[in-house]
């Protein structure tokens, strides 16, 4: 039995992946420690607002900028 994945039409970030995404704008560094202690989800990866390295620090991306500035 294969489960489907449900994806909403349209997505909007919670409050902690926001702060996230500014935080990491703002330089800050949050690795995936800090990320899961703040219970914070995957989403940002998968939707590809955020990005990983080596290391599994996050990095925001283009994509990131785009929500903080079209929500703030």
């Amino acid at each position: 039995m294969q489960t489907a994945v449900y994806r909403a039409p349209v997505y909007e970030p919670t409050v902690d992946e926001l702060e996230t995404l500014k935080k990491l704008e703002m330089g800050e560094d949050v690795s995936l420690w800090s990320a899961a202690k703040e219970y914070l989800s995957k989403r940002l990866l998968e939707r590809g607002l955020v990005t990983q390295d080596a290391e599994r620090h996050w990095h925001i991306t283009e994509a990131g900028r785009t929500v903080i500035r079209r929500t703030f």
